[in-house]
């Protein structure tokens, strides 16, 4: 209640009797009205033309512009580079400017950049015009984090899970359309996915321009101006985070090759095992992230979530050694374990990213973790063909042992960081 005696915005909010709200709001599949809203619908149609893009970009380099496959790696390798660099310096100016003018401005450059693959005819035009797409991406993602930190409030865990479901289920729209359009493979279905995609960015800037202005936090007298990069412990959480999130490679990428490669299930099983994936996130993120508040619970959940990923993986290891119906029965099991360690691995590491940065440098530590992230997309691939598909069963349990060692030491992570913060170091 306020000092005159009405209530805020929050109070009524808060007051609403929880069986007077909407169903999809109570059983946490829609957030409440209002500028959270309003993010996770920018989120889900930036993430459906970006999932459809990405999907078709190295077929549109090679059918349109006329690239070699290894041109197209090359560009792509390139451009993904060039985008890990943005993320700390752009998150220190959004962190400076304000969030959200900055975000809006990464929207926008997107989808010029994007566009300008039509124009784009040789190697150079297509890598410089993949660079700056990327580059203004992680840069948004840096200015997007300040944005869930403030308006997700004391509910961030919750409302940074709803965001990942989200993005799952757009992520899965957009490959759907993906599907579509290489069922096509001309070049005009190429084209018109681009100008898609561009204009998924602006509906997205469309959205965010009615969000709340968020004015700069005020940083403390003689703060390090590169806080986040000098902060030890959140480094070495971001790197033990960044290792666990090649889990999400695992099925995406790992999977479907084991599937096809090693076992006896029939092809068409990978989409199932996909569907099962998706549709457990979708339904279960939010409800996991309950309860995983603070730091310690945090690192309970990830250490839980390596163990999962070692089960999950074992079981899914035995599936050549069994026929068809058996394999797949295997690893749908396998990857139901693996996907519930994920679900665990995303609610401790989305609560210790915004619990293990000050307020007033939001922006920066999000692009720190950016780096980590965008590393293990980066080595996921090498890294699980090496493993899972050369080595085999040995090479599934190597890669879980490595999902565990990592798990089991982010709690230590989390004392050391809450005894630096004490130290003031």
């Amino acid at each position: 209640m306020s000092s005159t005696g009405t209530l805020s915005s929050d109070d009524r909010q808060e007051d609403t009797a929880p069986e007077r709200r909407p169903w999809p709001v109570r059983r946490g599949l829609l957030p409440e009205s209002g500028p959270r809203r309003g993010l996770a619908l920018g989120g889900f149609v930036n993430q459906l033309g970006s999932a459809a893009f990405l999907a078709t970009a190295p077929l549109y380099a090679l059918r349109v512009v006329g690239l070699t496959i290894g041109q197209v790696g090359l560009a792509l390798g390139i451009a993904g580079v060039v985008g890990l660099l943005a993320g700390p310096p752009v998150g220190h100016l959004a962190d400076r400017r304000g969030p959200r003018g900055v975000f809006l401005v990464t929207l926008l450059v997107q989808a010029v950049s994007v566009l300008s693959l039509l124009f784009a005819h040789s190697f150079v035009a297509f890598t410089v015009s993949m660079a700056v797409t990327d580059l203004a991406g992680a840069s948004g993602g840096a200015a997007r984090g300040p944005m869930i930190r403030r308006l997700g409030g004391d509910e961030v865990p919750k409302f940074r899970s709803y965001l990942r479901a989200t993005a799952f289920l757009a992520s899965t729209f957009g490959a759907l359309a993906a599907g579509a359009v290489i069922q096509l493979d001309s070049g005009s279905a190429y084209r018109a996915l681009v100008v898609a995609d561009a204009l998924t960015f602006v509906g997205c800037a469309a959205v965010v321009l009615r969000l709340p202005a968020l004015e700069p936090l005020p940083a403390p007298t003689g703060a390090d101006r590169w806080l986040a990069l000098r902060d030890k412990p959140y480094v070495a959480f971001v790197v033990l985070d960044g290792i666990l999130w090649i889990q999400g490679e695992v099925v995406t990428y790992a999977l479907p090759l084991w599937v096809v490669l090693h076992t006896h299930a029939p092809r068409w099983f990978t989409g199932v095992a996909l569907a099962v994936n998706t549709v457990m996130v979708v339904v279960l993120q939010v409800r996991t992230s309950r309860g995983i508040k603070g730091g310690r619970a945090a690192g309970r959940a990830t250490r839980r979530a390596g163990l999962a990923f070692l089960v999950g993986m074992a079981v899914i290891a035995t599936a050549p050694a069994l026929p068809g119906p058996a394999a797949a029965a295997v690893v749908t099991l396998g990857v139901a374990v693996h996907t519930v360690g994920s679900l665990w691995h995303a609610a401790g590491s989305l609560e210790l990213r915004f619990r293990l940065a000050p307020a007033h440098a939001q922006g920066q530590y999000s692009g720190v973790f950016g780096l980590g992230t965008g590393l293990c997309y980066t080595v996921a691939p090498g890294l699980l063909g090496l493993l899972c598909l050369s080595l085999g069963a040995p090479g599934w349990l190597v890669m879980g042992g490595v999902f565990v060692a990592a798990g089991l030491a982010v709690p230590f992570v989390v004392r050391w960081a809450g005894r630096s913060r004490e130290l003031g170091g």
